[in-house]
């Protein structure tokens, strides 16, 4: 049975808990980011990247069964890392739980305070265009 969006958000908490400070949990993310499986070339195109981030995002979604997978890639290695956060709670969920889903772990993890607002700008931007995915596969 797969996680759920909550217990995958507890888990990110507990990973980011266990630095003391932001330099280290600025490392924590780059190394997210350097983990997450290169994007396909095919899906690096205009349509796929997020609108609203200072860095390019990419992301794909697919439907498999009920569930919807995302895969994403971006220039930057920060961004890279936090849109590998999202897809590690949201990816391999329903459309339904993705819709519902409150992501809190970014406040809690200190995300929110410690980014630049541009930053903060296309989190909120990755955030929506997954749950548009989301409630465009439920429409279907």
């Amino acid at each position: 049975m797969a996680q759920s969006i909550q217990e995958t958000q507890e888990e990110l908490i507990d990973e980011f808990g266990l630095f003391d400070d932001w330099a280290d949990k600025y490392e924590y993310l780059i190394d997210l980011g350097k983990k997450l499986p290169s994007l396909s070339e095919a899906f690096k195109t205009e349509e796929n990247v997020i609108k609203g981030c200072q860095s390019r995002v990419w992301l794909h979604a697919e439907r498999r069964g009920d569930l919807i997978v995302f895969e994403a890639d971006s220039e930057a290695v920060i961004v890279k890392g936090m849109i590998s956060m999202l897809i590690r709670v949201l990816s391999n969920h329903t459309a339904q739980e993705i819709m519902q889903a409150d992501l809190y772990f970014i406040e809690q993890i200190g995300m929110s305070q410690h980014l630049a607002q541009t930053r903060s700008n296309g989190l909120v931007s990755m955030v929506k265009q997954m749950k548009n995915y989301a409630l465009a596969f439920s429409a279907k």
